[in-house]
C-alpha cells in the first residue's frame, strides 16, 4: 500500500469531497497521506486533519518560500509547538523559490533558515522546495544538515546534475506527476532512470500536477491521491523496475523518513 508522502489535502479544493477522495484512493492502494502545510492557518490545518484521522494522515508544519512574509519570531514559536506533536512529521515545506519571487529573496532566506534551525531543535526531517535557487538552497541545507534528521527534496523536477547533488548530501528524491508530463519532464526521467530505490518517494502534491498520462482523464482537472498509482508507472517504467518493487521502496523509504510504524 502506498504512502503519498505530500498532498495538499486541507486546499479549498477537497473542502466538499474529502472522505470520497481518500475513497478513492484507498481502492487505488494508497492508504496513508501526509498533509502538506505551506502556510501558518495551512499547518493549522493539516495538524487538525492528522488529529481528526490518526494513522491514515500525518502533517507538515511550515511556510512555503511563496509565503516567506509570515515568518517571524511569534510564526517561529508556533511552528516550534506544532512541531512538537506526533501528528506531525517534518518541518516545511520551506525552502527558497527564485522562479516566481512570490516574496522577497531575503525574507525567503530568512524564513528559510529560522525553519531549519526549528528543524534541528525538533529532530524531524525537513520537507524541502526549490525552484531556480539550486547553490544557495544546497549551501543552506549543506550547512545545517549535521543536525538534520534527513529530508525531501519535495516535488524534485531536475535533472541528473541536481539529483546527484541532493543524493550526496543524504536527501530523499520525492517524485510527482511531472514525471508525467511530455512537455516539461525529459529532465526528470533521465533523472529518475538513475536513482537508487532507497532515495525514492512518490507523491501527488495534489490538487496540483495531474498526470498527463492518465487515460482517461478525469472530468475536472484536479488532481488526487488516487492518481498516486499512475505515478508509481511511470516511475517503474523509468527505472525498469516493476512496480511491486517501486511501490515497496517507496513505501519503506517513507515510513524510514518520517518514523511512521510499518503497516500490517
Amino acid at each position: 500500500m502506498l504512502i503519498d508522502i505530500g498532498a495538499n489535502l486541507t486546499h479549498e479544493s477537497f473542502v466538499h469531497d474529502l472522505d470520497e477522495v481518500l475513497v478513492r484512493a484507498a481502492r487505488s492502494g494508497v492508504s496513508r497521506f501526509i498533509a502538506t502545510g505551506t502556510t501558518m492557518a495551512g499547518s493549522e490545518s493539516a495538524l487538525r486533519l492528522a488529529v481528526q484521522r490518526p494513522g491514515t494522515v500525518w502533517a507538515t508544519a511550515g511556510i512555503h518560500p511563496h509565503h516567506a512574509g509570515e515568518f517571524s519570531a511569534q510564526a517561529a514559536r508556533r511552528l516550534q509547538e506544532l512541531l512538537a506533536d506526533p501528528h506531525v512529521v517534518a518541518t516545511g515545506e520551506c525552502g527558497l523559490d527564485y522562479c516566481r519571487n512570490y516574496a522577497p529573496s531575503g525574507d525567503q532566506r530568512l524564513a528559510f533558515e529560522g525553519q531549519l534551525k526549528l528543524a534541528a531543535e525538533c529532530g524531524k526531517p525537513v520537507f524541502l522546495h526549490q525552484r531556480d535557487a539550486h547553490d544557495e538552497f544546497l549551501a543552506m541545507v549543506r550547512d545545517y544538515w549535521p543536525a538534520l534528521a534527513g529530508g525531501v527534496a519535495h516535488c524534485f523536477t531536475e535533472g541528473p546534475a541536481v539529483l546527484d547533488d541532493y543524493l550526496e548530501l543524504g536527501l530523499y528524491i520525492g517524485v510527482t506527476g511531472w514525471i508525467c508530463d511530455e512537455r516539461r519532464g525529459a529532465e526528470l526521467r533521465a533523472a529518475v532512470a538513475g536513482l537508487p530505490l532507497d532515495r525514492l518517494l512518490l507523491e501527488t502534491d495534489a490538487p496540483y500536477l495531474l498526470p498527463r498520462t492518465l487515460s482517461p482523464k478525469p472530468r475536472t482537472r484536479r488532481n488526487e491521491p488516487a492518481f498516486l498509482s499512475e505515478v508509481l508507472r511511470v516511475v517503474a517504467d523509468c527505472m525498469q523496475e516493476s512496480v511491486e518493487v517501486v511501490a515497496t521502496a517507496s513505501t519503506r523509504n517513507a515510513e524510514r523518513l518520517f518514523r511512521l510504524a510499518a503497516a500490517a
